[in-house]
């Protein structure tokens, strides 16, 4: 566990079934002996693969690494519903038999495909009222769905073997593949519930790329464990990017604002060292051209 709390960067855990997003966190924590540890973009317990976890002052870029489009592959079962719309809720609707053709199916997706807003589990993450969605529902409170802004980028079936349906979702983050399933069903009029969920890629990031938490904890004892380690600036590879001479980047890390004349017109850019350290993120200073001021200073 070399470098101590100076180490910084960025995990891609194919997170196992199971745990919370949480857990995986708690388990990197104690693994590495880091104190800041973050991940971005919550995954269900019952959902696997991609998780990316920071660590260091890569928690205060987890904003940028949720912002990507979501790869997943869900499988659904049809013809029982659930109060979670997925596989660890209650029951709460079953049909004893059905026959749904592929032809029927294709109908309904290409419903949920043209949607562009979508209403969240009742146990979910959501805050809503300043309070979390799944809190209340486990409380009994009644809750009214508020719809949020989604996009479906694609959405196909892999297979289809009765009563169980693949899927393969593209989509904007923040959608929920369980409201997917759960609205699938109403459609069919047989109900439908997630009942295996996997996350192969968040924005460019990629399961075949993931590390599990055994390969991470066989690397530590090892003492190489930081092999895994993204760099920050991984997450920030869409933003401009321009070299200060030192001076600029030291007045940066004092919080004044900076003369960049030659910086594009961007709404956030990232500025380097003159020796490739990342030293801040920031944005144009109100009614200043040309001048830009820090968002987030990264201290060595």
């Amino acid at each position: 566990m070399s470098g101590g709390e100076r180490v910084q960067g960025i995990l891609n855990i194919n997170k196992p079934r199971g745990l919370t997003s949480h857990d995986v966190v708690v388990e990197v924590r104690r693994l590495t002996g880091l104190r800041r540890v973050g991940h971005a973009g919550t995954l269900d317990q019952i959902a696997t693969g991609v998780l990316l976890i920071c660590l260091g002052q890569a928690t205060r870029i987890v904003e940028y690494l949720m912002q990507g489009e979501k790869l997943y592959r869900a499988t659904i079962r049809l013809g029982v519903e659930t109060d979670t719309y997925d596989a660890n809720g209650t029951v709460v609707r079953e049909a004893p038999s059905f026959v749904l053709s592929l032809e029927a199916i294709e109908q309904a997706l290409e419903h949920l495909r043209r949607m562009d807003h979508q209403l969240p589990p009742p146990f979910s993450a959501v805050r809503q009222g300043g309070q979390r969605l799944y809190r209340m529902a486990r409380r009994g409170i009644a809750i009214e769905l508020r719809p949020r802004p989604i996009k479906i980028s694609s959405l196909e079936v892999v297979a289809w073997q009765p009563p169980l349906l693949t899927l393969e979702v593209r989509c904007s983050p923040g959608t929920y593949v369980r409201s997917l399933a759960h609205d699938l069903g109403e459609l069919l009029g047989v109900g439908g519930h997630v009942s295996a969920l996997e996350r192969l890629g968040s924005g460019h990031w990629r399961i075949e790329d993931a590390i599990t938490l055994e390969q991470l904890r066989a690397a530590i004892v090892q003492g190489n464990w930081t092999q895994y380690l993204y760099p920050m600036d991984a997450a920030l590879q869409d933003l401009p990017r321009l070299e200060v001479s030192e001076e600029v980047a030291t007045q940066l890390s004092q919080g004044r604002n900076v003369l960049l004349p030659e910086m594009p017109l961007a709404p956030v850019a990232r500025v380097y060292a003159p020796n490739g350290r990342l030293s801040a993120l920031v944005r144009p200073a109100d009614g200043k051209p040309g001048w830009w001021q820090p968002d987030k200073v990264f201290l060595t």
